[in-house]
């Protein structure tokens, strides 16, 4: 006695004459529509019997009659409407896939790499107007603090955050910081922030970085304010830069501010600096083209487009010129 097979047994593949053809459902769906071999024949640019041979294998693929063929009348079977419904269905589902790829055949794709500090605070409120002037442009912002491999990975521009003596292609702008808080935090009488000494009653907000002092990117300020010794009163702990500084703004800290990042929130009066004394971090933002990328005018227009920014800002050198490739560089600082 012949075993039965289990359900989900891989089943044999349909001869050549069972499968179902394209060219045959497309046929039958215009003889379905019009109910008419001569009418779709004039649509499909067929003759009335090719319609028809071709109506007859599909039927014999399917083992089922799909028209009731009258004298001078088609009507379809059931199994007929079942098979106009998968099939119409089926082809509009191809007409929409075929629009969408029509739509975008044409647009160029551009990933670019950056620390996420620099896309949160500086390049996100400024890229509608890189996309509103190049509208075939789809752009793909990929948010990190890994410093990706341009010869490997799938990125077409990096904006890299690097000691200055290390940076690579157009300089966007050196980086400087100072402690920043919330205006209300300025108004507690308790805890006056009139001098750097006083920070020592005050929350301080700090990033976690991999293998660093706690205090890591306060120490460039408090070095030059001489303050390398100074205790805080409490911390406030964060994995990533925009949090840190979301905390400052809503008044629970005081956070390193870093320029021209935070510009726009001192112009918007959401963070102050209490003591008006920037150090240099000696750090810089530099635009790096990947290999493959070096002749793409949209990547070319990328970078263009940022050193230009940054000019327009006020915070670009007068001359961005390109910079020597770099010795390995040491871990980025959290952004």
């Amino acid at each position: 006695m012949d075993r039965m097979q289990p359900g989900n047994a891989k089943r044999d593949p349909l001869p050549r004459s069972r499968q179902l053809r394209l060219d045959l459902l497309h046929t039958f769906e215009a003889a379905a529509r019009h109910l008419s071999f001569t009418r779709a024949g004039e649509e499909l640019a067929l003759s009335q019997s090719a319609v028809s041979r071709q109506v007859q294998q599909l039927e014999d693929s399917v083992g089922a009659a799909l028209f009731e063929r009258g004298h001078r009348a088609l009507a379809l079977t059931e199994a007929g409407r079942i098979l106009q419904r998968a099939v119409e269905d089926s082809l509009e589902r191809l007409r929409d896939a075929a629009a969408r790829v029509r739509s975008t055949a044409g647009r160029q794709q551009l990933t670019v790499t950056c620390t996420p500090g620099f896309a949160s605070f500086w390049l996100i409120p400024r890229l509608a107007r890189f996309t509103a002037a190049h509208r075939d442009v789809d752009v793909r912002i990929s948010a990190t603090l890994e410093l990706v491999d341009l010869e490997r990975g799938n990125v077409d521009v990096a904006v890299r955050f690097v000691p200055g003596a290390q940076g690579r292609g157009p300089l966007l702008f050196e980086e400087e910081v100072q402690p920043m808080c919330a205006p209300g935090l300025l108004r507690d009488p308790g805890r006056p922030l009139k001098a750097p000494a006083d920070l020592e009653q005050h929350t301080l907000l700090t990033v976690e970085m991999h293998d660093a002092p706690l205090t890591a990117e306060w120490e460039p300020w408090l070095e030059l304010m001489g303050l390398s010794a100074v205790h805080m009163a409490h911390t406030l702990r964060f994995t990533r830069y925009g949090e840190a500084v979301a905390a400052a703004v809503a008044g629970q800290g005081v956070v390193i501010g870093r320029l021209p990042l935070l510009a726009d929130l001192v112009r918007e009066k959401k963070l102050v600096a209490p003591f008006r004394s920037p150090a240099a971090s000696r750090r810089a933002y530099f635009v790096t083209l990947a290999p493959h990328a070096a002749q793409h005018p949209s990547a070319q227009a990328f970078a263009e487009w940022l050193v230009r920014e940054a000019r327009e800002a006020g915070v670009a050198p007068p001359s961005a010129a390109p910079r020597p490739a770099p010795r390995p560089a040491p871990r980025p600082a959290a952004r």
